[in-house]
C-alpha cells in the first residue's frame, strides 16, 4: 500500500517550480490557475522573489500548494501516474492538509488557494506579531516535550503544536513562554530548543480567530468527497466524510499536528511506501516515525521518472 504525502510551510525557497514551469505546459497551467485565483503573480515570487515576500505566510502557503500541485498535475499528464490508481491514503503537513484534499479532489486548485491565502492573512492577524513565537526541539520525544511545555507556561500558552518524529517536536505560544521553554531544554534531557523564524504561533489556542475564520471560508467552499482517504493530522485517522473533514481543519488550526503518530497509523493501516511531492521535509520525519517504511521525494522531472518507472 502506498500513501501520497505533501510538505508544509517551511519548505517554501525562491526559484521553486521554475524548472518544471519550464518543462512542462501541465505545470504551468497550476501556477496559471493560482495565478488566477488569487489575482496575483504568485509563480513570479515563487520563481524569483524576494525571500521576505514568499515567507510571509499568505504567499507561502499557496505557494506550497501550488509546487506540489504541479508535480500531481505533470505526473498525471506526463507520466500516467493516477493517485487514485496508485495510493491508498493521502495526507498533508498542515497546510499540506489542504494540499492532499486538493490531490484527492475535494477542492479544486482555485478553491485550495484560496483557502490557504485567507487561512494565512487570519493566522497572521490572529496574533499581533511579537506577541507569539514557536520553538523547535531537537532530541526531545514527545512526553518530554510536553512536560517542558507544561513547565514553562507559568500561566500563558506554551503546547506541543508538531509532533513531527521521535526526536524532533514544535512548541507554540506566548512569546515569553517560548523563551523560557528553551532556556529549560536541559533540565528536561532534551539537546536543543531552537526559535523558529515564523511570523505567528501556529496549531495553539492563540489561533482562535483564524479558526472561526476558516470555519466561515469552509461553509462557504465545502469539501467534496476525496477520492483517496485523507489521514487528518489532529486525529492521524483517515478520514473521507465531507463534514468531517470541514470540522478538522478547522480544528486543525488551533489543534496539534499529529505527524509522527499519522505516519505510525499509516503503516498500521498497511502502507509500506510513502511517496512525498513538492518537497523533502516529510520523508526523513517519517523514516524516523516507521523505520521499515520506504521514502522517496519526488521534486524534479527526474524524479517523476523514476518514479514512474517503479510503479
Amino acid at each position: 500500500m502506498r500513501a501520497f504525502v505533501f510538505p508544509g510551510q517551511g519548505s517554501q525557497k525562491v526559484g521553486m517550480g521554475v524548472d518544471l514551469a519550464t518543462a512542462s505546459a501541465a505545470a504551468r497551467e497550476v501556477f496559471e490557475e493560482v495565478n488566477d485565483a488569487l489575482g496575483q503573480d504568485l509563480a513570479r515570487i515563487m520563481a524569483e522573489g524576494p525571500e521576505e515576500a514568499l515567507t510571509l505566510t499568505e504567499n507561502a502557503q499557496p505557494a506550497i500548494m501550488a509546487n506540489a500541485m504541479a508535480v500531481v498535475r505533470v505526473l498525471g499528464r506526463e507520466f500516467g501516474v493516477s493517485l487514485n490508481e496508485k495510493g491508498d491514503f493521502v495526507a498533508g503537513h498542515s497546510l499540506g492538509e489542504y494540499t492532499a484534499l486538493c490531490a484527492a479532489r475535494s477542492f479544486s486548485v482555485a478553491e485550495t488557494a484560496k483557502l490557504l491565502k485567507l487561512r494565512g492573512q487570519a493566522m497572521q492577524a490572529a496574533v499581533p506579531v511579537g506577541v507569539g513565537a514557536m520553538c523547535a526541539l531537537l532530541g526531545a520525544d514527545i512526553d518530554k516535550a510536553s512536560e517542558l511545555a507544561a513547565a514553562a507556561a507559568e500561566g500563558q500558552v506554551c503546547t506541543v503544536a508538531n509532533d513531527n518524529d521521535p526526536t524532533q517536536v514544535v512548541l507554540s505560544g506566548h512569546a515569553e513562554a517560548i523563551d523560557r521553554a528553551i532556556a529549560l531544554v536541559k533540565e528536561f534531557g532534551i539537546k536543543r530548543g531552537v526559535k523558529l523564524p515564523v511570523s505567528a504561533p501556529f496549531h495553539c489556542p492563540l489561533m482562535g480567530p483564524a479558526a472561526e475564520a476558516m470555519d466561515a471560508a469552509l461553509a462557504a467552499t465545502p469539501p467534496a468527497v476525496p477520492i483517496l482517504p485523507v489521514f487528518a493530522n489532529v486525529t492521524a485517522q483517515p478520514v473521507a466524510d465531507p463534514g468531517e473533514i470541514h470540522r478538522l481543519l478547522v480544528e486543525q488550526v488551533t489543534g496539534r499536528v499529529r505527524w509522527r503518530e499519522s505516519a505510525i497509523g499509516m503503516g498500521a493501516a498497511g502502507v509500506t511506501h510513502f511517496v512525498e511531492l513538492g518537497g523533502k521535509v516529510l520523508a526523513p520525519m517519517i523514516k524516523r516515525s516507521f523505520p521499515d517504511a520506504v521514502v522517496t521525494s519526488v521534486v524534479t522531472m527526474e524524479d517523476m521518472d523514476a518514479l514512474a518507472s517503479e510503479l
